[in-house]
């Protein structure tokens, strides 16, 4: 037996260890990240922190959902609308991590961070591409804001690793590694559905890429907060 046949055997058992281990990571982050906020109050720590809340809730949505996929087909839109809008959001959460300062001033406080003047925005042009790739049948939309959303990313955190101190500011190189990876991946995924019609070893291919995505991101967490 091939690798490529084991893979499409057990195709759904590795969907779901990789949704539980992405999830398990999520939280983790997220438990870190919200107790180093109260400590810190950083608002940027409170948007990067609920990124990584986002990415969770859309893998365990994903899956969740996928198990009751053939009820209906109003069901299977409004599943797809969900884990589109959530894992769109995490990316606009990321990003907002990196440029909150453009927009708010270090004694701006918001109630909430989830929905709030600034946010609200990003709320709503993740939902309208949700709702039109749902429509449409397609995830391009998705693809080509989330390609565009860590290539500008990948550029700020390029800036901030080349000129802070990087020994003040250790997770800055984590930060970078982690934008590159998430934007390779996101090419990746754009040419696994143009090009290579969801073939799975490329799709295997691709949740290393962000497997090792967020494991990056866990470590650099988990060190930073240990200073």
């Amino acid at each position: 037996m091939t690798i490529a046949s084991l893979i499409l055997e057990n195709k759904w058992i590795l969907e779901l260890i990789y949704a539980f281990v992405i999830c398990a990571i999520c939280m983790v982050i997220v438990f870190i990240t919200d107790k180093f906020y109260r400590l810190s109050l950083h608002q940027g720590i409170r948007y990067f922190r609920n990124a990584f809340l986002f990415y969770g809730i859309a893998f365990v949505g994903r899956y969740l959902f996928g198990l009751f996929s053939d009820i209906s087909f109003g069901y299977a839109f409004v599943a797809q609308i969900f884990f589109e809008f959530f894992l769109v959001m995490a990316g606009f959460f990321l990003f907002y991590s990196l440029v909150w300062k453009k927009f708010e001033q270090k004694k701006t406080y918001y109630f909430t961070s989830l929905v709030n003047s600034k946010i609200i925005l990003f709320e709503l042009i993740a939902l309208i591409i949700a709702i039109l790739d749902t429509s449409w049948r397609t995830y391009y939309l998705m693809f080509f804001s989330q390609i565009l959303v860590f290539f500008c990313a990948s550029i700020i955190a390029f800036y901030n690793y080349r000129t802070k101190d990087n020994k003040k500011h250790k997770f800055l190189k984590f930060y970078l590694l982690a934008m590159i990876l998430e934007f390779v991946a996101w090419v990746l995924n754009y040419l696994a559905a143009a090009y290579f019609h969801w073939r799975h070893l490329v799709l295997v291919d691709i949740g290393l890429i962000n497997s090792i995505f967020f494991i990056s991101i866990l470590c650099g967490v988990i060190k930073i907060t240990k200073k």
